[in-house]
């Protein structure tokens, strides 16, 4: 992948331990992977990210730092993926996984109507919970291991250009060698 990208974007190691307000994160340095972009900690980078953004609860940048670390995943790449759920697309993505988590679990899926209020959700949330984490939790699964192994295809993919790419420059240079 685009390497050199990708560190532009995200801050170093030495960056987070220099900031006095992450001076929490100093367990996060001893496991060289949460830092790195290599394809394995990207991979599960993606694994961990797009699951958590699926979840249903609040600090879920948070549970996807945690998440890293359990995994040996980039730490960065995870917490950024949880952006895939935002006020935007929250939802769209929460009612597709409540009437995904229906359907598994062969409820009928009641018409509602969304008011911004603590009695709606203190009323609703009792019929709607349910389904809407086991949506979210079949959709987070299988969503985050195709992520997971498309960002292996791809990473791979791209290795084989560079060498395909670095062949032809050799075998061009050798031919006006001669």
């Amino acid at each position: 992948m685009p390497k050199k990208l990708l560190k532009r974007f995200f801050p170093s190691p030495d960056q987070v331990k220099r900031n006095r307000s992450l001076k929490f994160l100093a367990p996060l340095f001893s496991k060289p992977n949460l830092w790195h972009i290599n394809r394995r900690a990207v991979a599960r980078a993606f694994l961990v990210g797009v699951f958590t953004a699926f979840l249903p609860v609040p600090f879920q940048m948070g549970i996807a730092a945690f998440l890293a670390f359990y995994v040996n995943a980039n730490v960065p790449i995870s917490i950024g993926l949880v952006w895939i759920s935002n006020p935007v697309t929250i939802p769209p993505i929460f009612y597709g996984t409540y009437l995904l988590g229906s359907w598994m679990l062969g409820t009928p899926s009641n018409e509602f109507s969304i008011e911004l209020s603590l009695q709606w959700v203190l009323n609703e949330l009792g019929a709607l919970w349910a389904p809407l984490f086991v949506g979210s939790l079949a959709a987070g699964l299988v969503l985050s291991v195709i992520a997971y192994f498309a960002m292996h295809l791809a990473w791979r993919m791209h290795v084989a250009h560079n060498w395909k790419k670095r062949q032809l420059i050799r075998q061009r240079r050798n031919e006006t060698e001669k």
